[in-house]
Order: structure tokens, then C-alpha cells, then sequence
């Protein structure tokens, strides 16, 4: 009995002492393995970051989302056009001319050109829409469209955001495998020096020592790799967010299970319903075609329009006499050819495509929903999976040490172990990334990012 609880406690120590290498004693490892040899050359400047900081800096830098902003900026300015048609025209003008008249067009004085005779004016003109049903609806639909281009500057964000969370995770499970492949190395230096301590004692042959040197080279090409993948995930960040690649990122937050609400799929599809900016940006572009439609057909209605000017007219500036006129115009369209109606037509067709677009984002909300919800479910389950695999996997390791020790096996065992300890922890990594990363793509599918 006793035997067999010093084995367990002995079980219970590896384990744990390789629990430690994954994670504690690796990062020891890493920090000196990266420190800088060139102590004379400058460090480039380091950049703390959380990622909720690198969605946040992305809203602020990123390319793509300031280019929607600008697209609001300019639905403001076709608003402010369309509202100027709707204002006052107020237009000025001043001429002098030097005229000569044809004196036979005068009450037939006889043929013959009258003498240079000069003309001043000066003028004041004002028009003024008074009444048009088409240009009010244009007006109410370049209005809508500030509001739809803003929701698109938002959806813009938000799959911004979505982005640049996937890719700090991204670099998060690269860099816990960095971590992952330093325990690896110094797990096989120690395997490595256990078949040499066996071969000098006669108890382990020069083919194991070989095997555990080709198991550990393999483990450093794996290091090398993983560095090279850290660096690239680390430059595709710095882009997503928009800011130097001279910028050294420091990634403050870690690749870990974190409590999740539970939820239904009902309860998770009203959020979604009421904080997808993109439902609400098509039902803006439904309103806008409704809009935009109303605005041809008021196209058939009289519209009323006033007009007047004032002025000075004289040969000289100082003998000028003042005249004015003022007159309303109404104008009822009769015919122009059916190319009214065709609009008509054409309008009320988008119309009908924005209203299938509608129906269409709402089922695509529902899809991302269900599918984040079902992603996200699974991926809480593997990660208890890999965990567990994880400590059967060190389990294993140890046994095998144990047989090779004491000359019961070769290490072949240890070995085959070796490889269930790596695979076990990528198992481990890739489940931890799936399970984040599917709790950004639940937010994004609710419209709620900003809270993750």
C-alpha cells in the first residue's frame, strides 16, 4: 500500500512539475531567449495592449473605418445640398453696355443707326420654391441617407473590431505556443540527459541517445517556427489597428478559460435583433428606396414657385429709376415622354429588393446566432477535453520515464510519450483560441463587441 501511494504522489509531482514548464518556467525561458544581444542598439518603443486597447486604437486608426467616416461626412453634405433647393435663391448682378439702335424698328422713323447710347443696370433677384411635394421627399430621403451611411460607418466598426479581437487572439495562441515548444525543449535536454546518464551505466544504447537527440532537434525546429509565427501574428496586428511596425507589442491579456452567462437561443436572438446595426441600417435603406420613391411620384403634382427682382436702370448711374417685378409660376406636368413612369418602375423595384435584403440580414442574424451559440458550446467541452488529455498525456511521460529508468523498456515509449505531451498541449492551445474566439464571434453576431 505504501508503494503504490509513493507512486501516486511521484505521479502527482510530474505532473504538476510539467504543468510548471508549460507555463511558469517557460516564460522565464522565453523572456531571456528574446532579450536583445545587441545591448548598443536602440530599443524600439513598447506598447502595452489589451484587447479591448487594440479594438478601441482600431476604431481610432484603422484604414477602413476612417474611410466610412468620410462617407458620413459626405451623405452631410448631399443632405445640405438637397435642403438648399428647398432655401432661397438670391442672386445680384451690375452691367453697363454702349448700345446702338436700328431706328427702323422704332415706329418707322426711316432706316438708320441711332447714336452710342450707354445703359446701366443693377439687380436683385430672388426665387423661392413655394410649394414641391418631389423636393421635400428628396430632402426627407438625403436625411435617411446620413443615417443609413452612418450605420454603415458602424458596421464598418464593429467588423473592425471582430477582426482585430481575432487577431490578437491569434497572436495569443502563437505566443502560448512559443511557450508551449521552450517546455517542449527543456523537456527533451532533460529525456536527452537521462538516455546519456543510461548509456554510461550500460543500461540505455547509443540508438536511444540518438532517438531522444533527433526528438529534441525536431522540438527546436517546432521553437523556430512558432517564434516566426508570433512575429508575423504580432506585424498583422499592428496593421489591423493601424499603428507603427516599428511599435514593439506587449499583449498584457492571456489565452484562458473565462466564465461565459449561460443564454438561450430566444434571449440571445433579442439582443441581436435590437443591437445589430446592420438590421438597422437596412431597414434605413428600405425607408430611403420608400423615400426616394415618393420623391418621382410627387414628380405629377403642380409645384408652386416665386420669383421677383429689383433694380436700378438709367443711361447714367445717378439718373437710374427703380423697377421691379414679381410673379408666381405654377407648373403642372402634363406629358414628358413616360420617362416619369419608367422611374416610377424602376424605383419601386428597389424598393422591393431592399425589402427582401431585409428579411434576408434578419435570417442571417439568426444563422450567425445559433451557429455562435452551438461554436461556443462545443468549444467550452473541448477545452475541458484537452485538459484532460493534457494530464493523461503527463500521466503516460512519466510512466514511460519510469520503465526506460529502470531498464524495462527503450525509449521508444518515452518517446511515443513525448509526442502525446506535445500533441495534448496543442490540443490544449487550439481549444483555448476556438473557445475565445468564439465568444468574440457571439458578440459580434449580437452587436454587443463593445462589452466583450
Amino acid at each position: 500500500m505504501s508503494d503504490i501511494v509513493a507512486t501516486t504522489r511521484s505521479t502527482i509531482g510530474i505532473i504538476f512539475a510539467g504543468i510548471m514548464c508549460l507555463s511558469g518556467t517557460a516564460t522565464v525561458v522565453w523572456a531571456e531567449d528574446v532579450k536583445d544581444k545587441d545591448a548598443s542598439r536602440p530599443r524600439p518603443p513598447e506598447l502595452r495592449l489589451s484587447m479591448q486597447d487594440a479594438m478601441q486604437a482600431a476604431i481610432d486608426n484603422n484604414p477602413s473605418v476612417q474611410i466610412f467616416k468620410e462617407r458620413v461626412a459626405q451623405a452631410q453634405e448631399q443632405a445640405f445640398t438637397q435642403r438648399g433647393a428647398l432655401l432661397p435663391n438670391l442672386s445680384a448682378r451690375v452691367s453697363g453696355a454702349r448700345r446702338r439702335f436700328f431706328l427702323g424698328a422704332f415706329g418707322g422713323l426711316g432706316a438708320g443707326v441711332s447714336d452710342p447710347i450707354n445703359f446701366y443696370e443693377s439687380r436683385v433677384a430672388l426665387t423661392q420654391n413655394l410649394f414641391s411635394m418631389s423636393l421635400i421627399q428628396k430632402w426627407r430621403a438625403a436625411r435617411t441617407n446620413i443615417e443609413v451611411a452612418s450605420l454603415d460607418s458602424e458596421t464598418q466598426k464593429m467588423d473592425t473590431m471582430a477582426l482585430v479581437a481575432l487577431a490578437y487572439l491569434e497572436a495569443l495562441r502563437v505566443k502560448k505556443s512559443v511557450k508551449a515548444r521552450l517546455a517542449g525543449v527543456k523537456l527533451n535536454r532533460e529525456l536527452l540527459r537521462l538516455a546519456m546518464e543510461r548509456k554510461s551505466v550500460g543500461m540505455a544504447t547509443k540508438l536511444d541517445v540518438t532517438r531522444a537527440k533527433v526528438q529534441l532537434e525536431n522540438e527546436k525546429q517546432r521553437l523556430l517556427i512558432a517564434r516566426t509565427d508570433y512575429g508575423s501574428a504580432k506585424l498583422n496586428l499592428s496593421r489591423g489597428i493601424g499603428i507603427s511596425f516599428d511599435v514593439a507589442l506587449k499583449l498584457t491579456d492571456e489565452l484562458k478559460l473565462v466564465p461565459v452567462t449561460s443564454q438561450t437561443v430566444d434571449q440571445a436572438l433579442e439582443v441581436a435583433r435590437a443591437q445589430r446595426v446592420e438590421l438597422k441600417a437596412q431597414k434605413k435603406r428600405e425607408r430611403l428606396a420608400e423615400l426616394t420613391l415618393s420623391s418621382v411620384v410627387m414628380e405629377r403634382m403642380p409645384s408652386v414657385t416665386g420669383s421677383g427682382d429689383v433694380g436700378l436702370i438709367g443711361n447714367q448711374p445717378s439718373r437710374s429709376l427703380t423697377t421691379d417685378n414679381v410673379q408666381i409660376l405654377l407648373s403642372v406636368p402634363l406629358f414628358d415622354g413616360g420617362q416619369r413612369e419608367g422611374r416610377i418602375s424602376e424605383r419601386r423595384s428597389l424598393l422591393r429588393m431592399e425589402s427582401i435584403k431585409t428579411r434576408d440580414v434578419e435570417k442571417q442574424i439568426g444563422l450567425e446566432v445559433r451557429d455562435a451559440l452551438l461554436t461556443l458550446e462545443s468549444t467550452q467541452q473541448q477545452v475541458a477535453v484537452a485538459k484532460e488529455g493534457l494530464r493523461l498525456a503527463f500521466l503516460e511521460l512519466h510512466l514511460a520515464r519510469r520503465r526506460f529508468a529502470v531498464g524495462m523498456a527503450t525509449n521508444i515509449e518515452v518517446t511515443d510519450a513525448q509526442t502525446s505531451v506535445t500533441q495534448a498541449r496543442d490540443n490544449l492551445i487550439e481549444a483555448l483560441f476556438n473557445f475565445n474566439a468564439s465568444r468574440v464571434d457571439l458578440a459580434r453576431a449580437q452587436g454587443r463587441l463593445e462589452e466583450l
